[in-house]
């Protein structure tokens, strides 16, 4: 995002729920009086930060966050959260959005929602919705003039390939790998027959977007009480990334125009 905003892209986020029941990843914020008071408030004020060190715009949609079920069986979602919204009501705030603003390109969460957060995967399912719908006149009346965007890509930040990349540059950095137990858990589940949590789909676009690395991390840091700045998003430094994983990892799922694959731009074929 910050590579195209920087080269005049117009960029919007769309974030579909308030972040109130998120938990405190970040043990430097367990202390700290503002997020345990109004949880939505501070997930606002970390949004603006990092949208502002991305140079991008960012668009509330306002529904209520879900929260991420722990137990077995999962206890039941809370009543009127955004994961249990109809799928029309919960797109509708989207096709506006896309009405409006008029992308060309749509990137959203692949059918996994990255990892089975319950809002990530209504908002897989809201991007779809709104990427076909808000091109066509005759469906959700009321939310603007039609658009159809271009293309529609899932994201790929949880890419085998590119913690494998980091995982063996690190080692042979002679350094520690926070990857190692992940991808001896795929392997196990590949020898067991077993379908690995990991993503579904395959590369289809890799953006070389390097350069950008420290921007990307600065606004993940910006998301205070979600990220540890210390963790595992940080295990890498960007210089090893420019070695070793340069490029940010797309799969195109739909596309109105014709594409030629691989592609090395998430608008090949628009400009």
């Amino acid at each position: 995002m910050a590579m195209y905003a920087a080269s005049g892209v117009e960029v919007m986020v769309a974030t579909c729920t308030d972040g109130s029941r998120g938990d405190i990843q970040n043990p430097a914020m367990e202390s700290a009086p503002h997020p345990k008071r109004d949880m939505a408030g501070a997930r606002r004020l970390e949004m603006k930060q990092a949208a502002a060190v991305l140079g991008i715009k960012q668009r509330w949609l306002g529904f209520v966050d879900s929260g991420l079920p722990d137990g077995d069986p999962l206890p039941p979602l809370p009543a009127g959260c955004f994961a249990l919204q109809p799928l029309e009501r919960a797109s509708a705030p989207l096709v506006r959005l896309v009405r409006d603003f008029k992308p060309h390109v749509m990137v959203s969460y692949d059918e996994n929602g990255g990892y089975p957060h319950p809002d990530h995967i209504m908002a897989h399912k809201v991007a779809v919705e709104a990427f076909h719908a808000a091109g066509d006149p005759e469906r959700y009346p009321g939310t603007g003039e039609s658009w159809a965007p271009s293309k529609l890509y899932y994201d790929r930040a949880f890419s085998p390939d590119r913690f494998r990349a980091l995982h063996f540059a690190l080692e042979e950095a002679g350094l520690q790998s926070p990857y190692a137990e992940r991808l001896a858990s795929w392997l196990e589940a590949d020898a067991e027959g077993h379908t690995p949590p990991r993503p579904m789909h395959q590369t289809t676009t890799q953006v070389d977007c390097g350069d950008y690395f420290e921007a990307r991390d600065d606004a993940l840091r910006a998301h205070r009480t979600q990220i540890d700045p210390l963790g595992f998003f940080f295990a890498v430094s960007p210089e090893m990334q420019r070695r070793a994983w340069p490029w940010e990892d797309y799969t195109l799922v739909h596309s109105v125009i014709p594409a030629e694959l691989p592609e090395k731009d998430l608008f090949a074929g628009l400009r």
